[in-house]
């Protein structure tokens, strides 16, 4: 004899819609708390963005930047507290630590030559954009690149002035749920080609295809021929660097050695400098060095803090690079000679991205 089921109870009766309705209550909360921290981090990052405004600083001047027949002339973001915080500006190489001439174009990052400039900048709103922006030596723009999310990292001209590429930090990437990823793009400034992902090249290393699902790419430096190029490779997941020699037209690349971040090569195309990890600290964990690629010697340079960039070369025996400023705002730029000897010398206070314009 079949016994009946017992009637349910309302608290029975209303579990499931209470479940869903608890659901839905959790997720919207979610929701608001996640538009809350987007909404204290916006209002944060812009607080200290007008905070770095009110200084003693240099103000931009009444016109633009022109950098027709600049030679000599250091262009760099500057990072000084005033009114010119985060704008464009330049300054004689000679006279680095005199006055300094301020324009009107905001950069993230910033590097030029032979008449073109790549600016990397960030557009604060609801959700922040970023772009490329190519501009000519008057500083018109020339074409704009909707970046997405990705938050600018490095940039790169040609000595031509020909090619351009830049890197940004993104997320989203399945095998970089606990760590960065980046991407890195190179475009052709006189035809317009644009290569949006260098992770589709082939990777050799020792004599072989070598392609980790999670391989990244960053801080692109030309050679001469507007066609090689080096970069660092790293596969995620490995926690290895990796300095690696571009084909443009052949879409590949090949692994030169290990341990290399931030490649920049010399004018004269005969070496590469970089920031090595030497420490597992994670406040002092780089050092730099160049590389002399004929012989693959490495020479420790006599900069002894850690270098978070990609080193400008000013010329073929001094290196530029930013370190941060002393009480925490803003960076200052630091030159070193290239050979290993001799001691850091300051630059400039408040700079950072640095170019010398031929």
């Amino acid at each position: 004899m079949t016994r009946p089921r017992p009637a349910l109870s309302e608290a029975d009766q209303d579990g499931p819609v209470f479940t869903r309705g608890r659901v839905a209550v959790f997720a919207l909360a979610l929701a608001l708390l996640a538009a809350l921290g987007i909404g204290y981090g916006l209002h944060a990052a812009r607080r200290a963005d007008r905070g770095m405004h009110h200084g003693s600083g240099a103000a931009p001047a009444a016109g633009e930047l022109d950098l027709t027949g600049a030679h000599g002339k250091l262009l760099f973001r500057d990072t000084e507290p005033g009114p010119g915080f985060g704008l464009l500006a330049t300054v004689d190489r000679a006279r680095s630590t005199g006055p300094r001439t301020v324009g009107h174009t905001a950069c993230e990052r910033v590097y030029a030559a032979a008449g073109t400039v790549v600016c990397l900048t960030t557009e604060y709103g609801a959700i922040p954009s970023h772009h490329v922006r190519i501009l000519d030596a008057t500083l018109r723009e020339t074409r704009r690149i909707d970046l997405g999310a990705g938050a600018p990292n490095r940039a790169r001209i040609s000595a031509s002035g020909r090619m351009a590429s830049w890197t940004v930090f993104t997320s989203g990437d399945s095998y970089a749920a606990n760590s960065f990823s980046t991407r890195t793009s190179i475009l052709d400034v006189r035809t317009g080609a644009l290569t949006a992902t260098l992770e589709d090249f082939t990777v050799h290393k020792d004599g072989r295809l070598y392609m980790p699902v999670d391989r990244n790419f960053w801080g692109v430096t030309f050679t001469s021929d507007d066609n090689t190029f080096y970069a660092t490779m790293s596969p995620v997941s490995t926690g290895r660097t990796y300095l690696v020699k571009g084909d443009l037209a052949g879409r590949s690349f090949t692994v030169l050695r290990e341990n290399v971040e931030c490649p920049s090569l010399s004018p004269d195309n005969t070496r590469i400098a970089f920031k090595k990890r030497v420490s597992t600290d994670p406040v002092r964990p780089w050092r730099l060095y160049v590389l002399d690629l004929a012989s693959g010697k490495e020479t420790e340079l006599a900069e002894t803090r850690s270098v978070d960039d990609q080193a400008a070369w000013l010329d073929d025996s001094t290196l530029a690079y930013a370190i941060p400023a002393s009480g925490g705002t803003g960076s200052d730029l630091w030159t070193v000679p290239a050979d290993g000897s001799g001691s850091p010398t300051l630059l400039l206070r408040g700079g950072f991205s640095p170019a010398l314009l031929p």
